[in-house]
């Protein structure tokens, strides 16, 4: 399977990155540095990974906005716990918290906090890709700074 994404190349990082940023637990960042050290474009790899990424956030905000408590609690089944900790952290940072939506388990909380929260749309996407392209820039850099010594 990791060939058959690796051979996709781009196409195949956009969806895996969409697909890490919902609620499925896969990791994308394996891909991203496999495909740099294929030889990939650093820079256009990091900008499709943080647009699949992105995305797939805002399907979170999506289902927070338009389904509520119920939709993530019983449904997606979201535990209290985390969903606390995800809203603790946006009441005690506000927006910026969205940068942070790139961390493992309270960030999928984090977007869904966004939609039921009706935070803006265009300021949710702004400070979640932000973060996102950070946190992908900052691996691509290290994978490359990695692989060159």
């Amino acid at each position: 399977m990791q060939e058959i994404l690796i051979d996709y190349g781009l196409p195949a990082m956009f969806l895996l990155g969409f697909l890490a940023a919902t609620l499925l637990p896969l990791g994308s960042e394996w891909l991203l540095v496999a495909l740099l050290l294929k030889g990939l474009d650093p820079f256009a790899t990091v900008v499709v990974a943080t647009a699949g990424n992105s995305l797939g956030a805002l399907t979170n905000y999506a289902i927070g906005l338009w389904g509520g408590p119920y939709l993530f609690q019983k449904v997606l089944r979201i535990s209290s716990a985390e969903l606390e900790r995800a809203e603790k952290l946006y009441s005690r940072y506000g927006c910026w918290s969205l940068l942070l939506a790139w961390l493992p388990i309270v960030g999928d909380p984090l977007c869904l906090v966004g939609g039921v929260l009706k935070i803006g749309w265009v300021h949710f996407l702004l400070m979640v890709t932000t973060g996102k392209f950070c946190r992908y820039g900052f691996v691509a850099w290290a994978a490359i700074a990695m692989g060159a010594s």
